[in-house]
């Protein structure tokens, strides 16, 4: 089995499942720099019990290396739902998240998010060191 076929891509633009990646487009070699994920930036996704994002992974795949880095896992456990039933508290969790980190080599950001119904999503962008 191809592991590709099972993540779903698109314009984040026109698409609410797939994970945005804001940072910026070239980096200081060794300088702390931010990068926020999120999902629903154009499009809101819902954010209910029975329709949720419950998950993004965020990878840095330095050029040259064989593998990539994980740089945070970032889990959204508040979707509405309470002992009174679904959709009964008014706690929601946004599928957003901002993890600062630094590199020496440029490379690909990998962001990875998990819909409870439409499975998983992924999108990249490339990071050039200075």
């Amino acid at each position: 089995m191809d592991i590709t076929k099972i993540f779903q891509s698109a314009d984040w633009k026109k698409e609410k499942h797939v994970p945005v990646i804001e940072t910026p487009a070239k980096v200081k070699k060794g300088e702390n720099f931010k990068v926020t994920v999120s999902v629903g930036k154009e499009i809101v996704h819902p954010n209910t019990t029975e329709h949720h994002i419950a998950w993004i992974d965020l990878y840095f795949h330095p050029e040259g290396e064989k593998f990539p880095y994980q740089i945070g896992k970032f889990e959204f456990s508040a979707h509405g739902a309470s002992t009174n039933g679904p959709n009964t508290s008014t706690v929601y969790t946004h599928p957003e998240a901002t993890i600062t980190f630094k590199t020496d080599k440029p490379g690909i950001l990998i962001a990875f998010s998990y819909c409870n119904i439409h499975g998983l999503w992924q999108n990249s962008q490339e990071i050039k060191v200075e």
